[in-house]
């Protein structure tokens, strides 16, 4: 976590800086690109600081009304970011563009846009180095795009994101604003504005789509549950294991619930040492899965009396009791 507050940290201090001036000159030369660009940096200055607030947030402790702690705050607040860079960002930069384009006015002293422009892609190319060296630490030798669709720690790929739309955004406004003075063609620097509104608007869909699926309870990976249940069916006695249900709590918290099936005849300290066992494999293979539950037994196919007599004999008396008792809660 204190990594993620660098690379916010380093956004907010850029963008802060940025943001000001690009709104000064947008003033002083009538661009609208220019001031597409400013309405940009403010907001991303604005959800650096929901990130952090959202950081703070999923640290508190667990409460009885929240009993898994507050990871998915972080999940919130990252949501209310991609909105923020929907609406905000990408509305008001392609209303602009359009009104621009509609009443367009002559460029006045375009030197400044330039100054601006290179300035701001140094200071957001160092936020963008700074959150990208924070995401490469995270991703173990896993191919960057690979590791970036799987990370679930909300806070690194939206500024990456926001970063990298940054750098594209000043791009095409350098390109709209001198084609614009070039030509002589005022209406260009508003189609540059539509173009940032556009890119924009693509980032935060993206984003909101990475943490609608984290909100709604994404779970582990496929290949990741497989490889849990092939360590399972490795211990002896374990002829069966049920489905893997698991979910993201957090960005490095994830809860797994498993269901072993033993063979007839298992004693109980016997499942107990495997049970054990099993728990110290997955916990150190995958570090992230903080809370995981396994339960012993699964009743036969049959029906009636004789089904729960086999479940009692198959299912040692620690589990009955372990079920009994979330029964009872």
């Amino acid at each position: 976590m204190a990594k993620s507050k660098i690379a916010i940290y380093g956004a907010i201090g850029a963008n802060v800086a940025i943001a000001i001036t690009k709104f000064v000159v947008a003033g002083v030369t009538g661009s609208s690109a220019m001031l597409s660009e400013g309405i940009h940096s403010a907001v991303d200055t604005f959800n650096g600081i929901l990130l952090l607030v959202g950081l703070r947030l999923s640290q508190r402790p667990a409460t009885p009304e929240h009993p898994f702690g507050h990871g998915k705050e972080l999940y919130f607040w990252s949501l209310i970011v991609a909105v923020l860079i929907f609406g905000l960002g990408g509305g008001v930069s392609f209303y602009e563009g359009i009104q621009h384009i509609r009443n367009p006015e002559p460029m006045r002293d375009p030197i400044w846009n330039y100054i601006v422009l290179a300035a701001a892609f140094v200071f957001e190319g160092t936020s963008f180095t700074i959150a990208l060296k924070q995401f490469i630490g995270q991703t173990h030798g896993q191919p960057f795009w690979t590791a970036l669709h799987r990370s679930k720690d909300p806070t690194t790929y939206t500024v990456l994101a926001e970063d990298s739309a940054a750098l594209a955004g000043l791009l095409v406004a350098a390109v709209g604003i001198y084609a614009s003075h070039r030509l002589d063609m005022p209406a260009l620097d508003g189609a540059a504005s539509v173009v940032i509104g556009v890119l924009l608007v693509g980032v935060a869909v993206l984003l909101i789509r990475e943490s609608r699926g984290l909100l709604i309870g994404e779970g582990i990976r496929p290949e990741t549950a497989r490889e849990i249940r092939a360590l399972a069916l490795a211990h002896p006695g374990v002829n069966g294991v049920g489905e893997i249900l698991s979910m993201y709590i957090g960005p490095d918290d994830a809860l797994v619930t498993i269901d072993l099936d033993f063979d007839d005849g298992t004693a109980t300290d016997q499942a107990a040492a495997t049970i054990s066992t099993l728990q110290r494999e997955v916990r150190a293979r995958y570090p992230m899965i903080k809370r995981l539950f396994i339960e012993a037994g699964s009743p036969p196919e049959s029906d009636g009396a004789s089904s729960r007599e086999a479940t009692a004999r198959r299912t040692p008396a620690w589990s009955r009791e372990h079920r009994v008792r979330r029964m009872e809660d």
